[in-house]
Parts: structure tokens; sequence; C-alpha cells
């Protein structure tokens, strides 16, 4: 064959090779720079990340928290809760952190090329008051008594009234939607309207039917695209309908939350650790154990939800757990209130994900599974309220 053929099919193929790679979706701070990585956790010795840690100080209330209300969970992880805060105080420079006693294994990610998941949760805050009255007409209730062999009722017959005269009602809110978020949330804050501190509502059960995303319900029935799903498309379908069909829309998934009133309580995880915003994570345990720290690259929204083309280094730590958080995937705890559920309902993006550990960390390393895609449904509240 003429060479001169040969050099313009090579050519060829490396353009396309290059066109291929550089067509890859990139909207959600997807980065595939990293090359192919083969297992879930692949030890590096150091990250391939610039900047420092814009948390230290959140990373480091949080480890104090871990430290006063769980000093099993505590001591496990001493080795590295120390460790990273040395290399942080330091100037938190990722090429020292074997200097300072410390090991990065980097998660393969979603795809094999380091593409970590991140969704977010908060704890909301709704207004309600202790008897129904006016357009407080919508009840938050606690667990139901559970007899032997007995089914509790799905959430369409809740809503029908299944519960009605059961004395379990604890609140009376002003939005049926209102409720569902915070059903998904697992927990809440409940302003009386009385001037009192604020309630806290954490999660005390389920009824035990299957829980489906109404998220992919509006998908599928072609009410909101894909591309544009978030929690704030879901509130503003709502605003937009009847409460007759937004009622419709919540009875097709027949899961339901119920919740135990905590006077004075602060918002804490499955770990039973107060968390802090966007230094905490629900993760899977069966990837990740509790206590686990991890280095983050998130990528940055704008106030509209979309990637801005930037990230920011954070240090987090894995204290919770989620029924929809499997594998390369974690939830960021971003906070209490609007502000916070605004931010929450729009993250379903990628960065990269280093989990640090000691030399000589006395705590399990990893229980990852053979394949970590395939992870488990760990037990807990958070649950996903739509799909991709």
């Amino acid at each position: 064959m003429n060479t001169s053929w040969v050099k313009l099919l090579l050519g060829g193929l490396f353009i396309t090779i290059i066109v291929g790679c550089s067509s890859r979706p990139t909207d959600r701070g997807q980065q595939y720079k990293d090359g192919q990585l083969t297992q879930p956790l692949e030890l590096v010795n150091e990250p391939n990340a610039h900047g420092k840690p814009v948390n230290a100080k959140d990373y480091a209330d949080q480890v104090a928290q871990t430290r006063q209300t769980s000093s099993g969970l505590y001591n496990r992880n001493r080795t590295h809760f120390d460790a990273i805060q040395r290399w942080a105080l330091a100037g938190g420079d990722t090429r020292q952190l074997s200097q300072f006693g410390i090991k990065a294994y980097q998660m393969e990610g979603m795809d094999n090329f380091g593409n970590v998941q991140f969704t977010g949760y908060y704890t909301p805050v709704v207004q309600a008051r202790y008897t129904p009255q006016g357009e407080f007409r919508y009840p938050l209730y606690r667990m139901p008594p559970r007899g032997k062999n007995r089914r509790l009722p799905d959430r369409a017959s809740i809503y029908a009234g299944a519960l009605d005269n059961s004395n379990l009602a604890v609140a009376w809110t002003n939005s049926l939607m209102d409720n569902f978020m915070m059903e998904v949330q697992g927990s809440g804050y409940v302003d009386y309207g009385d001037g009192r501190p604020l309630m806290f509502f954490g999660y005390a059960g389920k009824n035990g039917h299957a829980y489906r995303s109404i998220g992919k319900v509006l998908i599928d029935r072609g009410e909101v695209a894909r591309q544009d799903m978030s929690m704030q498309a879901i509130r503003q379908w709502a605003d937009s309908h009847s409460e007759a069909e937004v009622r419709e829309l919540l009875e097709q998934n027949p899961s339901f939350v119920f919740f135990k009133p905590v006077p004075f309580a602060p918002v804490k995880g499955a770990s039973a650790v107060p968390l802090i915003a966007k230094a905490s994570v629900a993760s899977d345990r069966q990837l990740i154990p509790a206590g686990s720290s991890l280095l983050a690259e998130v990528p940055l929204l704008d106030n509209k939800g979309k990637f801005t083309g930037k990230y920011e280094m954070r240090l987090m730590v894995a204290l919770d757990v989620g029924g929809a958080i499997k594998g390369q995937h974690f939830d960021i705890y971003q906070g209490i209130g609007p502000e916070a559920g605004h931010a929450a309902g729009y993250y379903n993006h990628y960065g990269r994900v280093w989990v640090l550990k000691g030399n000589d960390d006395s705590g399990a390393l990893f229980s990852a599974p053979q394949s970590s895609k395939a992870g488990r449904a760990t037990s807990g509240p958070l649950q996903v309220i739509y799909e991709n």
C-alpha cells in the first residue's frame, strides 16, 4: 500500500478518536481526563487535582461533631482525621499528602473514567399548625403501630382518609407538595407559627410499599423533558396544576414516610452525628464505610442549576446513607431551609473523588463489592425524587 495512503488513513483514525472523545457530554461536569480506572478505589501517589480545599474549617467542625457524639466512630477513624487536618492547616497541597501519612484512593466513577455522581439533599422547613385550620389541612403522621401481619395503607389510601381518626397526625401543613418533599429528604423542621423554636421531625419509618419516582413519571408522560428534570422542575409543574392533579401525581408513589417530633434536635445522619452543610455526605456503606473522609472535586452550578465549567475542592465525611445511594454516587448534605433546598434540587452532576486514609488507620479500609456499580440499596430515608 502507498505510504501516503497509510498516513492518510492513520490520520483519519486519529481525528475520529479525538472527535469521538471531544463529543462526549460535559454539561454535568463530566471530565473524562484521567484515563480508564480498573478498580472501584485505585491507590494513587497523589491526586491529579488543582487547588486546595475550600472548607477546611467545616471539615474540622464535622470531625469535632463526630468526636463529641460518636466516640467509637471517631476513634476508628482518628488517624486519618488528625492527618488530614494537619495537611489542611499546612496548605492542603495534594502533592504533599504522603508527607502527612495520607494515602489517596481515586474512585473509578460511574463510567470507569473517574466521574463520580453527586446529588444533593437538605433539611426543609415547613409551616404548620397543631390542628387543621384554614389552608393548614395536610397532615404529617407519626408511625402507626404495626400488628402482626398487618400491612399499612399505601399513599393513595392515606390521602383518602385511611389514617383519619387514628390520632396519628402531629402537624397540619399548608402544602401537600411540601409534605412530600419532606418525606423524600427523610426529615425536616416544622414551624408551628407560635413563636416557639422549630420542632425537628425525624424519620420514624415507612409504610412498606415500593418507592416510585414521580420525576420519572413526569418524564414518561412527556410533562418535563429528561434534561430539564430537577426538584425545581417538579415544583414548577405542581404550581401550574390543580390540587387534584398534584395529588394524582404523588399517588403514583405508593411509599409513605412517617415522622417523630423531637424538640431542640440537630440534623443527624444514619451515624447519629450532627451534619455540617457541604462537609458530610450519604454513601453506599458497602463501598464507603461510615467515617471515611473524601477529597472531592465538586462541580459549581449557577443559580439556574447549570454547570459553570468550574470546580471546587471539598473535604467531606461519609456519615449518612440513602436508599438510592449506590456505588460511585454521593448525596451531599446542603443544609437547612429554602436556599439549601434550591441547591440540592439541582444537583445531579459529576466530579472526581479521592478517599483519604491514614497509613496506619485502624478503621476498616474498604469493603468494596466485586463491582461497585452493582452496590446494594442501603436502608435509610433518603430517596431520589427523579431519575435519569
